[in-house]
């Protein structure tokens, strides 16, 4: 047993029977359990309860044992001076200070079901892909789970793109461009490619963004790629860049992308390249802003292409098969989930009340991700049939099953309830 599982059961009153009485054998009316406050102080706020006649409100503290009260320092600290009920599993020992109060204990050894806490311990100790995944049955998936994952999801996002609107002076052009070349890097290659939109001022990027010979030779220089061409393109691009940089004063600041472990198709080169293309679009933010449904988003980026060079290359020099190097389905959808998606949802929060459930629909209309995560929630029975789903599955594995956060899960909450 922990403190916070006696909290959660108490907060949701999960008890055999409510015949409490204190340890003197006096019955104690909970009246109102109090509001769980999760901050510094007492465990429960605001509660009522009725003992030997008298109608008592104030707040509520919880412990394992009664010496934790001892153990935690309380009796210094003035933030327990209203205390009403002091609950706790075991009674071990009296606490002089609470009894010279009379403030009554209650010991809820025999009103909390043992097989509640043998499940809880299971929960946490287990290793499996989710802690409850012997139990697990996805009829006690709560109404709304998704939609309340995902909100959680985007409000998170939203804060720190929030954080990123401040230090660009609330440009949102820029923040969409900076989260951009973080999810055309993807995993191995994101925090670079960020690095490289961050290391130029964005009015250099709307500058010459018509231009995507131009941009895409920016993004090459700053890579280190340029610095020994190895064929006429090449020697073009670094025409291009060694230009710009005088021109526009850029530092002799290098970032290297990686190329180790990616599959052809997704190399910085190519990569890059396309970035440099989408750029060149003109009003991008605003059609993204302005789009109300998956199709109008999934026809900004359909057309989007590595350059010409990158039709039979992968890498600087070497000759592949010819292949146009042309964004996926997939690849796509990545970027609605990553970067449209919430840089949308943070932009219009503010004065569109309805711009919540607009974003959900959007979250439905795209498909669902592949990965093993999704996948182990496949093998547990859940249908997966749009990214709403596979998205908020996502971000709840993440958040609650790896952290064993089970008593704040909704699914933890009807499984332990049984």
């Amino acid at each position: 047993m922990t403190e916070k599982l006696l909290q959660y059961l108490w907060n949701y009153k999960v008890f055999k029977n409510f015949d409490f009485k204190d340890i003197e054998g006096n019955s104690v009316e909970i009246i109102h359990f109090g509001k769980w406050n999760k901050n510094a102080g007492p465990d429960f706020l605001d509660a009522k309860i009725k003992i030997n006649g008298l109608l008592l409100a104030g707040n509520i503290e919880l412990h394992v044992r009664s010496s934790d009260w001892i153990f935690h320092n309380h009796s210094q600290d003035p933030n327990y001076q209203n205390i009403i009920l002091h609950v706790v599993l075991q009674h071990d020992i009296e606490i002089q200070e609470l009894t010279g109060k009379h403030v009554p204990t209650l010991e809820l050894k025999n009103h909390i079901d043992e097989n509640i806490i043998l499940k809880y311990e299971k929960l946490i100790n287990g290793n499996e892909f989710i802690p409850c995944e012997k139990i697990f049955d996805p009829k006690k998936v709560p109404v709304h789970f998704h939609e309340e994952n995902i909100l959680k999801k985007l409000d998170e996002k939203s804060l720190e793109l929030e954080q990123n609107l401040i230090h660009y002076k609330n440009n949102f052009e820029a923040v969409l461009f900076h989260s951009f070349a973080y999810s055309f890097g993807l995993k191995v290659n994101a925090h670079i490619f960020r690095q490289i939109a961050e290391s130029v001022d964005y009015s250099i990027i709307n500058k010459i963004r018509q231009n995507s010979l131009q941009l895409e030779a920016l993004f090459f220089g700053i890579s280190g790629w340029l610095e020994d061409p190895k064929d006429g393109q090449m020697k073009i691009w670094k025409r291009e860049f060694d230009f710009i940089k005088a021109k526009f004063s850029i530092s002799d600041l290098k970032f290297h992308p990686k190329f180790l472990r990616l599959r052809p198709p997704n190399f910085p080169t190519i990569r890059l390249s396309q970035l440099a293309d989408l750029y060149k679009h003109q009003n991008l933010f605003s059609k993204i802003m302005e789009a109300r449904n998956g199709d109008q988003l999934y026809n900004l980026f359909r057309t989007i292409k590595a350059s010409e060079y990158w039709d039979f290359h992968f890498n600087f020099g070497n000759i592949s098969k010819v292949q146009p190097k042309t964004l996926s389905k997939d690849f796509i959808n990545l970027l609605i989930l990553n970067t449209v998606l919430p840089l949308k949802y943070t932009y219009h929060k503010y004065h569109r009340e309805e711009i919540a459930d607009e974003i959900i629909e959007l979250y439905r209309t795209v498909s669902p991700e592949k990965n093993t995560i999704v996948t182990g929630w496949e093998k547990l029975g859940l249908k997966i049939t749009n990214a709403l789903e596979s998205q908020s599955l996502i971000y709840h594995h993440k958040n609650y099953c790896e952290a064993k956060n089970c008593l704040a899960c909704g699914i933890g909450f009807k499984l332990l309830k049984e």
